[in-house]
């Protein structure tokens, strides 16, 4: 990726580059110069999760809009889907989200949607990104042609009436107890709100933000004190959302953990059977588990496989016409309702298929056994190990000893300064090894550097 965005905008550690007020205030200008379409009034929705820092990236974002001419609703807290549902229903020209996602409060970032509610293209990306090095004053807005800023009301509740719309209007979640862990994050106020409304008993846990507890030790990425929560009041299911509410995951009532290859696999399912699944198949990303491949296969699905990144996802989705996807790490997109990862949407759909069934979470949602995986990160400062001759040499010994019933996939992280080593396969032990055996070739090469 470029200099400023990786996999899924720009993200950083707050006040540090590349996340300063002042490159802030720049991707306002940038963005809203590349979307000026027309002479009508241009319009921008600005939403955030609730990290101290996005008072902070918010009036830097707002500076830049306005200079470029544009006029700018300021949402608040709100979850990444409900800026991209804003998006389009308030006729806006761009729609900007500050989150870190499943990040420490510390870090921050920048997410942008087009007019259509979609994630930028990487083409976008990277005629703002060069923009951003550019001296582009002389372009601004005029004194008299200058944006607006103002706070919009009744936001959450288009967002909850969106969710809530796409069940079955006859469909309640009444009899059911759900624990929902809003990750101290951008949810706290919708996801619980919206499943009570529609019927549910609700325990909300995490949804207390002080700008420095989002993702700490909760959430989708820290699911044990809802797994311990789901026990405690005997609850029918567990959600777990993250920071900015774009991914989940599932606990059943036994507090088990349900992945986001499981909610594929469990939706995907349900929607063939309904006559509702296009395309013929699923897509997901290099990552997904080979079970969830073998299971699809079996119920005669495909699994398309993109690079790490839920946009990528997305524009594969587009390009062949499937409208389920998604990450493993829960973020899962149903095109026929949203335009990127909703984890509240997606939590919706499992509960359909536990009315519909009227069956517990456990007997539904494990759909496939998973093939023995490992996934282990390695930090670097800099340099690229992955160039290393002899890291290049041990890659390619690994994938000989995993064989055709195996996976291999090394990466860089998009979002954090690691490389992600991730192997698969029918033998534990092997893939263990392979892992081990990378990682300290890895470790080497980056400490020879």
């Amino acid at each position: 990726m470029g200099r400023y965005f990786g996999t899924d905008g720009i993200r950083g550690r707050a006040n540090k580059f590349p996340m300063t007020a002042e490159i802030a205030m720049r991707v306002g200008m940038a963005a809203g110069l590349s979307f000026h379409r027309g002479s009508h009034r241009h319009r921008v929705v600005l939403g955030k999760d609730t990290r101290l820092s996005g008072y902070m990236i918010e009036n830097a974002l707002v500076a830049g809009l306005c200079a470029a001419g544009m006029d700018v609703f300021l949402l608040g807290p709100i979850p990444t889907p409900a800026v991209a549902m804003l998006v389009r229903s308030l006729r806006a020209d761009i729609g900007v989200m500050i989150s870190a996602s499943h990040n420490p409060y510390h870090d921050n970032g920048i997410k942008l949607f087009g007019p259509d509610g979609y994630k930028l293209s990487d083409e976008i990306e990277e005629r703002i990104e060069a923009m951003l090095d550019e001296d582009i004053e002389m372009a601004l807005a005029d004194s008299d042609g200058l944006g607006r800023a103002k706070r919009v009301d009744g936001v959450h509740d288009r967002y909850i009436e969106f969710a809530k719309r796409t069940l079955p209007r006859s469909m309640s979640l009444s009899g059911l107890r759900i624990v929902v862990d809003c990750a101290n994050g951008a949810a706290y106020k919708v996801a619980p709100a919206a499943l009570w409304e529609l019927g549910a008993e609700v325990v909300a846990i995490n949804d207390d933000p002080n700008g420095f507890n989002i993702n700490k030790e909760c959430g989708s990425t820290h699911p044990l004190g809802l797994q311990k929560k789901v026990h405690e009041v005997r609850a029918d299911i567990g959600i777990a959302l993250d920071g900015d509410a774009d991914r989940v995951v599932i606990v059943d009532e036994n507090g088990e953990i349900v992945d986001g290859d499981q909610i594929m696999a469990l939706i995907a399912e349900s929607w063939l059977q309904n006559g509702r699944l296009a395309g013929g198949g699923v897509v997901s990303t290099i990552m997904s588990n080979l079970g969830l491949e073998r299971f699809l296969e079996g119920i005669k699905l495909q699994l398309h496989r993109t690079k790490v990144g839920d946009r990528y996802v997305v524009e594969h989705m587009r390009a062949h016409g499937l409208n389920v996807g998604g990450e493993q790490s829960g973020h899962i997109v149903l095109s026929d309702f949203s335009t990127t990862g909703d984890g509240l949407v997606s939590a919706l759909q499992v509960l359909a298929c536990i009315k519909r069934q009227n069956k517990p979470v456990s007997e539904i949602s494990k759909k496939f056994e998973p093939v023995p995986q490992l996934l282990k990160n390695v930090r670097i400062s800099g340099g690229a190990p992955l160039e290393d001759t002899q890291v290049k040499q041990a890659i390619d010994e690994a994938r000989d000893r995993l064989g055709k019933s195996g996976r291999l996939v090394i990466r860089p992280s998009g979002t954090e300064p690691l490389i992600r080593v991730m192997a698969e396969g029918d033998d534990q032990k092997l893939v263990e090894t392979v892992v081990d055996d990378l990682v300290t070739v890895i470790s080497q090469a980056r400490n020879a550097a």
